[in-house]
């Protein structure tokens, strides 16, 4: 079968979110003396588990932190990083070519709705997307596949008909186990991790030609050893 659909996560292969996320904890941890290595954060990208990282920094520290004001610290450092951010390099040609094609588009995202929601609408991609499948719609997020087989059945797309877009190892696990076909884009901190388990590995965005996808579910229709 052709394919039908493109299936993307949004924080970190949209728009990468991520980096401030991690820079503004980073900041955090730098304040009180202390380094905190990207190595330490990308575990938990790609999945809806919340990092208790003043925990961390209060062990480290042999004492309790004002909690209070250095959340409200991080999260203005987080938003003036954020505030810069844009799409990626590639995103909106592939959403461009996509809907030419009559593809089905959808956002598939372990980040609760009000965030994918306002975050998409910032950078001017709000409306360009058939289905939002969010954290909020589904019992399980990634790396469980409920998301991936959510965003399908809104599309009316088999899973194996469409592609997912994934920088994380954790997205890369939860479209693998849904039936989608994988194409990982690694940021600058998911590199990081282990990503072999998708089916094509891409420096980024501006490599994810239209034509690539349609002839990656081309070749491995008749299955992983499809030569």
């Amino acid at each position: 079968m052709p394919l039908r659909a493109l299936v993307f996560d949004f924080d970190g292969l949209i728009c990468d979110t991520e980096w401030p996320e991690y820079r503004s904890v980073a900041d955090a941890f730098a304040e009180h003396g202390f380094d905190y290595p990207p190595e330490e954060w990308v575990g938990v990208i790609g999945s809806s588990w919340d990092v208790d990282w003043m925990g961390d920094l209060e062990a480290r520290l042999g004492r309790a932190v004002d909690r209070e004001a250095l959340h409200a610290r991080r999260r203005a450092r987080k938003h003036e990083l954020l505030e810069v951010t844009v799409a990626l390099p590639g995103v909106v040609d592939l959403i461009d070519a996509a809907e030419h094609a009559g593809l089905g588009l959808a956002v598939a995202s372990s980040s609760p709705r009000a965030w994918v929601a306002a975050q998409l609408d910032r950078i001017g991609l709000g409306a360009r997307f058939d289905v939002v499948v969010t954290r909020d719609d589904v019992a399980q997020a990634k790396p469980a596949p409920d998301l991936f087989l959510e965003a399908c059945a809104r599309l009316g797309v088999p899973p194996v008909d469409a592609v997912a877009l994934e920088d994380s190892a954790h997205g890369a696990t939860a479209a693998v186990a849904a039936g989608l076909r994988c194409v990982v884009v690694p940021n600058q901190l998911t590199c990081l991790t282990e990503l072999g388990h998708a089916d094509l590995r891409l420096g980024s965005m501006a490599e994810a030609e239209l034509a690539l996808l349609e002839e990656l579910v081309a070749r491995l229709a008749g299955g992983p050893d499809q030569p």
